[in-house]
């Protein structure tokens, strides 16, 4: 046993490193249909801006600006190059169909895996996201 609860727990907010506060809010909130939940100005041009899913299904994303140059080089490549978040969808069409309305940039077709529907899209600095309808 590890001694801690089995429940109790969860991975809540993530952060994403971002270029401008506000061109981020309106990626998130336009492109993919998240809320703003949080914009407060913490002084010296720092800001907590958290959005989420709609509905408040998943873990919050925390917009945070670079400070300094070894953050504002891992804009866009926070994972080296591999997909860095999942996007869970009950209706993978519905949603794949939306986002390519609004101008989301697919890097693929959409496939079909033993765990589900699944494509790769890019955010506005161009981390990679899996959309993903897993298969019931």
């Amino acid at each position: 046993m590890s001694g801690f609860p089995a429940s109790g727990r969860r991975v809540a907010t993530v952060s994403v490193v971002v270029a401008d506060y506000d061109a981020a809010i309106a990626w998130y909130v336009d492109k993919l249909g998240f809320v703003l939940v949080d914009d407060v100005d913490l002084g010296g041009g720092k800001r907590w801006v958290t959005v989420e899913p709609g509905g408040g299904q998943g873990a919050r994303l925390l917009l945070a600006r670079a400070d300094g140059e070894a953050q504002a080089a891992a804009i866009g490549n926070q994972t080296g190059g591999r997909v860095f978040l999942f996007l869970e969808t009950d209706d993978f069409a519905r949603d794949h169909a939306l986002m390519l309305k609004k101008g989301v940039a697919f890097r693929e077709a959409p496939r079909h895996e033993a765990y589900g529907t699944v494509a790769v899209f890019a955010d506005l600095h161009g981390n990679l996201w899996d959309l993903i309808e897993h298969r019931r």
